[in-house]
């Protein structure tokens, strides 16, 4: 209902209203109506976060070379594109498995409990129930005889004091608490980035190893093949000694290499074993399948620099420190300003004492005689510590700049990265091709000279040096193989793919969650899908949880 001047009746009847609140001229309410606009006139101090820039590229320089395509596509299982199930079951199972990531994992639970506490700063800070039972005994030289000297008292009370959020402290502090929460996320993904591509990378490292060690086997058995042809002529009075001695030494020499080699892939073995979480001895059925190298992909495609801002996890860390770091600054400046607080006491009091008003008794404790009460506002301000408070300020902005300058060397060096990767990629190829033309030509050398060094047409250095250089090449091509693998990998977790096999999947593996319920009742915060979100939703930075 509208009156003639256009203002509701409802409207009237709520001013009215609050007219005979204050008509009775009390200081403490209109303390509380003071401090009521007080806070609602007041912003939060200090800067708001805002997304620093950095240096992006448009494109890359070896995006055009052979091999490479720009383009857009699905990083998040890239490991597929060599199309090898065990290198498949591998990942798999570091994901579920690895120890170093799970406990990026569960500091993401650490993060969440930290800002429950700070959500909790914007509710009254100081909360107590109090009681005590006490026995008193007073001095007989006493002006008042007519009190016991020997009496008990009761006391039962609370006590509350709510520092007010007028310069936005408190909910500086909510903000800083979400970011450091996405922050530990963001922490989490990178390590799964680094952890699916160290596996990739060492199970290559693994196969490379296996075939350079067949690759030495079958040298081995070639080099004692022509040891015992240079024998046979040497009995036969065909040749000298020498030839006998060479063809030892070479054989020696390349016998030699398989311990290197075997102590190599043990090492390398163990330490997938590491990043499987499981004992080194339990690889070898997991490893089983022939021992070829990852085939790499004829053709990488490399999306535009301007997305690593999204994807890689290491430079979204660096952006969510700095978006945790700002609000340090408004409440370190906050302390620059007066503290408004209201507190209040309420609670009952009693003892067994006699008076000159009569017997009393501690059963009397929830009379109303023996309730008392106190409330009201109160402020403080550090009007004489400005000098620490400024500089703790300065302290906060000098590591907020710190981050922001972080910041564009994290995003510079992973376009450096992601250059380096793909030109090893490209050029480790092309060796790889001029290698095996190398290869093919050196096994008809090899094949060409021993023929000739039976029918006595070439001395025995011939057949040495086709020999030595045909091992030295296959043994080059196989590494060389196992470095276009690794490069690719390289270029993968330089673009920031694999964490994303993370979602819609539980962060927390049973084991700890079962360990930690066993120890802590943590309510739901263990549990992704049931998150308590906060009060209020003025800002989604400010209050809510992030998505997982």
């Amino acid at each position: 209902m509208q009156t003639g001047n256009g203002d509701s009746v409802s409207d009237r009847n709520r001013t009215r209203g609050f007219a005979r609140w204050l008509k009775p001229l009390d200081p403490l309410r209109l303390a509380w109506v003071a401090m009521v606009l007080i806070m609602s006139g007041c912003a939060m101090v200090g800067p708001d976060f805002v997304k620093p820039e950095a240096p992006l590229r448009d494109t890359w320089t070896e995006i055009e070379a052979p091999g490479l395509s720009a383009g857009q596509t699905n990083y998040s299982n890239w490991w597929r594109v060599f199309d090898d199930p065990v290198l498949d079951n591998l990942v798999e199972k570091a994901y579920r498995q690895n120890l170093s990531l799970q406990v990026a994992g569960i500091r993401i639970y650490e993060a969440r409990a930290q800002l429950g506490i700070a959500v909790g700063s914007l509710y009254p800070q100081q909360q107590s129930v109090s009681g005590d039972l006490t026995t008193n005994k007073l001095s007989t030289r006493t002006d008042t005889p007519y009190i016991d000297n020997h009496f008990n008292s009761l006391s039962l009370g609370f006590d509350a004091a709510w520092e007010l959020d007028v310069w936005g402290k408190f909910r500086r502090s909510v903000q800083s608490g979400v970011a450091n929460l996405e922050a530990t996320v963001a922490s989490y993904d990178n390590v799964l980035v680094s952890l699916t591509a160290e596996v990739a990378r060492t199970y290559i490292v693994i196969r490379t190893l296996e075939k350079r060690l067949m690759i030495a086997e079958e040298n081995i058995r070639l080099q004692a093949q022509s040891l015992r042809i240079a024998d046979v002529r040497f009995t036969e009075g065909a040749v000298s000694e020498l030839d006998v001695t060479q063809a030892k030494m070479l054989l020696a020499d390349t016998q030699a290499l398989v311990p290197q080699l075997a102590s190599g892939l043990r090492q390398a073995q163990n330490a997938l074993a590491i990043l499987l979480g499981v004992l080194p001895g339990e690889l070898k059925e997991m490893l089983s399948g022939p021992s070829e190298i990852p085939i790499a992909a004829e053709t990488v495609i490399v999306d535009v620099p301007n997305n690593l801002l999204r994807r890689r996890p290491d430079i979204r860390l660096t952006e969510l420190r700095i978006a945790a770091q700002s609000p340090q600054i408004g409440i370190a400046k906050a302390d620059l300003y007066p503290h408004f607080t209201l507190f209040g006491t309420i609670g009952w009091r009693s003892s067994d004492s006699t008076s000159v008003s009569g017997e009393n008794s501690l059963g009397d404790i929830f009379s109303e005689k023996s309730l008392f009460w106190s409330a009201g506002p109160g402020f403080s301000w550090d009007v004489l510590n400005y000098g620490r408070i400024r500089n703790r300020v300065r302290v906060e902005d000098a590591r907020l700049q710190q981050l922001v300058v972080t910041y564009k060397n994290t995003v510079l060096n992973a376009q450096r990265e992601v250059e380096d990767a793909m030109v090893a990629f490209r050029l480790a190829k092309e060796e790889e091709q001029f290698l095996r033309e190398s290869v093919a030509a050196a096994q008809r050398s090899v094949t060409i000279s021993s023929l000739q060094y039976k029918e006595g047409l070439v001395d025995y250095q011939r057949v040495l040096d086709s020999q030595r250089f045909l091992a030295n090449q296959a043994d080059r091509l196989t590494e060389v193989s196992g470095q276009v693998g690794s490069s690719l990998v390289a270029t993968y977790k330089a673009l920031g793919g694999g964490w994303q096999i993370r979602e819609n999947e539980e962060i927390l593996s049973a084991e700890n969650r079962d360990a930690m319920i066993e120890r802590t009742s943590w309510g739901g915060l263990l549990d992704s899908e049931e998150v308590e979100q906060p009060v209020a939703d003025k800002d989604r930075r400010d209050w809510q949880w992030p998505d997982w």
